[in-house]
């Protein structure tokens, strides 16, 4: 170790007699002979309880007692609790304990724990020589049945220029961790504050048997050692330590025991947990009789306890005695009449009295006075009458909620979906009740909320076999919807599609009927394009692949549900992506059912603005080109990345179908274009996609293609593009013309000019 300058205000910690290096690889102090040992342990203070140690083996080494499993000498303790009993040379001559050379404190048998003496690691900056000298300290119990305390211990730094590292093992596992306080002066610190100012804490792991500390080089201490000359860092019971200014400004805290703090270390006996213990009586550590075992909370093995009621030491042969409670009133009060029996007393009334024995004064004479009797009898009569109408008043409130429930039941058409239920078998749908969905969310709270939209609020939640659903409550429903809503269901219900949410079931116990669907894990296409913040790296085959499985579920609604079902409000965000990022087409709240031999028909549905058919607008008739319409739309927002409303320069709103429109007429395609997708060797592939979203955006309904039309064709720009080349794409495109493309010379060719 190098010497400091004399000159140089800086704190030299005294050198303790027992020098603190890892505990395993070092012999225990030599012992004493036994009469000497029994000579010290008779001269210790005596014991708060008899029988703590073997017989023969000393119960203490000067003032600190030695319960078994530890012990001193031979055959006086289990295997890693043998502990050596020396004479200190730094506070006068007395005797310690010591596990190898480190210093036993106290031994607590209740909570598993022990507090040892730990070696203050430090650093020191010679401003005169410009010179840095240090001494670190490490602490090993490696194969020892010894834990640092994660509960209970700190790594802590103090200094104005400090930056310290604790590393250790944890459980066979390397860990490090590191705390930095700094300050510019000794104005900014405060006794009794840790925060990083002048001293910092944190936190260590469970499982930890060794430990080493480093100091960072950087910070030494060489800005402030006018003031602050060295940083100190070490492991230490955070019920011990408190701050002090002192501890910067001088050299105390390397005074205090010789350089040394107080550190806990959690023990328990051996590495089997109590189960397993068990099994091997000849060294099942808890032998007393009116003992528990528990497993160890700081890595493998177990700890021994006495049963309420007993004191003493479990790890001994009738070592947990009964407690006397009557003989500790100060614990156990009782203001009567205390018997003690074995593991509890009874703490009764004087006789001829009555009351609570463990209040005093509380005890009164049994004989009253017929007033009093008269009003402890009215008393119980009065709040006899108060829980009986109570329970009236609760049970006439069931009554009234179940008749509720049961009306909203029929009115919604419980009872024909029951019957049809019954009629169809083999149908995965289930009605709800009211409590299993209150149940799923937490009676719908804000923090399982999912989404919102103009027909309802999506909430998240588990059902009781623990599958993750999402629940829609819907905020308004008109006549028609409610008398055609047990039909809608059970066809929605039997719509088999990977493309389509699946419907679970519904809840019909409530004014507006609650839908259940299977939960799809990361959002809407909305958030993926719009609120993606890297959403430039979304590549073309993965737009492709969406719009190609948005159209094949729209397709399957339109031509193979039976009846056909037409969405009415297709968006981006009712196509929700699973964790594949497959997408599921959503939300047929403005759904409807299209009868077998009707093409159109006049409806009230509500669609969403930027995605709304102008053909609709014009005649209010929603057909499947309406949907054709919409999707169109979405089919811009995974070319564009822009969204169907969007602002422009000013916060002026634009309509991403009218300014692609326009785009297209102006050849401005490219620079509309997402600039990802608008890579040089897909650029005519992404010309093609987009004059098929043109063709979907058509102002007459009857010069759209249909979705099984358009599906068919991203299907095949799909697979063309997996097969070969962008020109083989234009080659194939000049020979296959489509069928909707028959409109005449407004409509430009699809697959060329």
């Amino acid at each position: 170790m190098e010497t400091m300058n004399p000159r140089t205000r800086i704190p030299q910690p005294q050198q303790h007699a027992m020098r603190s290096i890892p505990v395993p690889r070092l012999p225990f102090a030599s012992p004493l002979p036994s009469l000497l040992l029994l000579l010290i342990a008779s001269t210790a203070p005596s014991s708060p309880a008899e029988n703590t140690s073997l017989p023969g083996c000393p119960s203490a080494c000067g003032d600190v007692y030695i319960p078994y499993p530890f012990g001193i000498g031979a055959n006086c303790s289990r295997d890693g609790f043998t502990l050596t009993c020396a004479m200190t040379t730094t506070d006068g001559g007395s005797y310690k304990p010591f596990l190898a050379d480190v210093e036993i404190i106290d031994i607590s048998l209740s909570s598993g724990q022990a507090r040892v003496y730990n070696h203050i690691s430090w650093q020191c900056y010679d401003g005169l020589s410009g010179e840095v000298v240090s001494r670190r300290w490490s602490l090993d119990f490696t194969d020892r049945p010894y834990r640092f305390s994660d509960g209970r211990n700190r790594f802590t730094t103090i200094g104005c220029d400090t930056l310290a590292y604790i590393k250790g093992h944890k459980d066979g596992d390397s860990y490090r961790s590191g705390c930095v306080s700094v300050c510019d002066d000794a104005g900014s610190l405060a006794n009794g504050s840790c925060s990083g100012i002048g001293c910092c804490q944190t936190a260590i792991p469970r499982g930890m048997s060794y430990y080493e500390v480093s100091f960072a080089r950087e910070f030494n201490n060489s800005k402030v050692w006018r003031f602050d000359p060295c940083s100190y860092a070490v492991l230490v019971d955070e019920d011990w330590f408190e701050f002090r200014t002192s501890y910067v400004t001088s050299d105390e805290l390397s005074r205090t025991e010789g350089g040394r703090v107080p550190l806990v270390v959690d023990w328990a006996i051996g590495e089997d947990s109590c189960e397993e213990a068990r099994r091997d009586r000849a060294a099942y550590a808890c032998i007393s009789k009116h003992s528990e075992c528990a497993n160890s909370t700081n890595g493998p093995g177990y700890l021994c306890n006495c049963s309420s009621g007993y004191q003493g030491n479990p790890y001994l042969q009738n070592g947990c005695q009964d407690i006397d409670e009557c003989a500790l009133k100060e614990k156990y009060p009782c203001f009567g009449v205390c018997t003690n029996k074995q593991g509890r007393y009874n703490c009764v009334c004087p006789p001829g009295t009555q009351g609570d024995p463990f209040r005093p004064g509380a005890c009164y004479p049994e004989s009253l006075s017929l007033a009093v009797k008269l009003i402890i009898g009215i008393s119980t009569s009065l709040v006899f009458l108060l829980l009986f109408g109570l329970i009236i008043y609760i049970m006439h409130g069931r009554r009234k909620i179940k008749r509720i429930k049961e009306a909203y039941f029929k009115q919604n058409g419980g009872w024909l979906l029951l019957e049809e239920m019954k009629s169809q078998q083999g149908l995965a749908f289930k009605i709800f009740t009211r409590e299993e969905l209150e149940s799923a969310t937490n009676k719908f709270d804000k923090n399982h909320i999912l989404g919102g939209g103009g027909h309802g609020t999506v909430y998240r939640g588990i059902l009781k076999d623990d599958r993750t659903v999402a629940i829609k409550k819907s905020m308004m429903v008109n006549e028609r919807q409610k008398k055609e809503f047990v039909k809608e269901m059970l066809i929605l219900s039997q719509t088999n599609h990977k493309n389509i949410v699946k419907l679970l079931g519904c809840c019909l116990e409530v004014e507006i009927p609650m839908l259940v669907y299977e939960f799809v894990s990361r959002g809407s296409l909305f958030q993926f394009i719009h609120e993606n913040n890297q959403k430039s790296t979304i590549s073309l085959d993965a737009r492709l692949k969406i719009a190609l499985e948005t159209a094949e579920a729209l397709a399957y609604l339109h031509s193979s549900a039976s009846p056909p079902i037409l969405h009415g409000d297709v968006k981006s965000s009712n196509i929700l992506l699973d964790e594949s990022y497959t997408a599921k087409v959503s939300d047929f709240g403005a759904s409807m059912l299209v009868p077998i031999n009707e093409t159109q028909f006049a409806t009230l549905v509500q669609g969403t603005c930027g995605y709304l058919d102008p053909e609709y607008l014009q005649t209010c008739k929603l057909t499947d080109k309406s949907d054709v319409y919409s999707f169109g739309v979405v089919l811009l927002e995974l070319l564009t990345g822009k969204k169907a409303l969007y602002l422009e320069e000013f916060d002026t709103e634009r309509s991403l179908a009218l300014s692609f429109i326009l785009a297209m007429k102006d050849d401005r395609l490219l620079e509309f274009l997402d600039y990802q997708v608008g890579d040089k060797a897909e650029v005519e592939l992404v010309q093609h996609v987009a004059k098929l979203a043109k063709e979907c955006l058509s102002v007459r309904g009857e010069e759209r293609p249909t979705m099984k039309e358009v599906a068919a064709e991203l299907g095949r720009l799909a697979k063309l593009k997996q097969w070969s080349s962008v020109e083989h794409i234009v080659t194939e495109a000049e020979h296959e013309l489509h069928p909707w493309i028959q409109h005449g010379n407004e409509i430009e060719h699809l697959l060329g000019e």
